[in-house]
């Protein structure tokens, strides 16, 4: 089979859970190629997602590697034979391939958190507010660069607000709910949004407070998509120097056990509900 000629994030996991199943029996990739009527570097290929493997193979693989997890097994044959063609699709060779592997790890989540200390979560963001960052962020980028970096945002919030909506939460700090990236009414604006979509059923919000005794956690900017199974969760770092996807289990615990503090300084749905209003009113 010829190698792929994108190589996704969610064929690299694919091959990344191959990898680890064949690992955890002790097996060398020489002799699960053998197993498998292939050679090394086929094998090597296939745990790189670089070249495609059928659900049959999938099934094999796992057989022969005494898995018996019949959950895990059936949503890798599944991610194995998916061909969805998403709305991000539009954008291949607009956009880096990171941005549309986000939007295809939004699409597939089963529910998805996100931790956002100084800024509004992108799922959140309005135009203005979104414009207002990119342009700030990237000086040297066109008003066209942009607009479509704007427009691919927006799009994005069909994971949320579609009609297979994916269930959102979000942790958010006051700072960022104070912070002007544009204007006062843009803000206003911005807020008002963030109400609606808590009114809707499309996002639960919690606030820390600036005045929250025992809060280190200024650094954590991260979002936490669900996988249909739990050994499919994922978890995503954003930097200035890109975004990092991460799957091992060990981080993703630490993910977990970070959320769960956050959670724990953090108001209630309604109190932060009405927090915000309260933000809203004294722009």
């Amino acid at each position: 089979m010829p190698p792929k000629r994108t190589l996704t994030a969610r064929r690299v996991r694919l091959g990344a859970e191959l990898r680890k199943l064949r690992e955890a029996t002790g097996m060398t990739a020489r002799e699960a190629a053998v197993l498998l009527g292939a050679d090394s570097v086929q094998m090597s290929q296939i745990e790189s997602g670089t070249v495609g493997v059928s659900a049959k193979r999938v099934r094999h693989m796992a057989a022969n590697y005494g898995c018996t997890d019949g959950a895990l097994i059936d949503v890798l044959a599944a991610m194995a034979t998916d061909r969805t063609r998403g709305w991000w699709e539009e954008y291949r060779g607009v956009l880096p391939q990171v941005n549309l592997d986000v939007a295809e790890l939004e699409h597939h989540a089963t529910y998805l958190r996100d931790v956002v200390i100084t800024r509004i979560p992108g799922l959140l963001q309005t135009a203005d507010y979104a414009r207002a960052v990119f342009a700030y962020m990237n000086p040297g980028m066109s008003n066209s660069e942009v607009e479509t970096k704007v427009e691919y945002r927006m799009r994005r919030r069909t994971a949320i607000e579609g009609a297979n909506a994916t269930p959102y939460e979000a942790i958010v700090h006051e700072m960022a709910l104070r912070l002007r990236v544009s204007d006062r009414g843009a803000s206003r604006v911005q807020l008002r949004q963030i109400l609606d979509l808590m009114e809707q059923g499309r996002a639960t919000v919690r606030v820390i407070p600036t005045d929250q005794d025992g809060f280190a956690g200024s650094g954590a900017s991260m979002m936490y998509a669900g996988g249909p199974v739990p050994q499919l969760d994922t978890g995503m770092r954003d930097s200035p120097t890109g975004v990092a996807f991460i799957d091992n289990e060990a981080q993703l615990n630490q993910l977990r056990a970070l959320i769960r503090r956050l959670e724990s300084a953090s108001l209630d749905p309604v109190a932060s509900r009405d927090f915000i209003h309260r933000v809203a009113k004294e722009l």
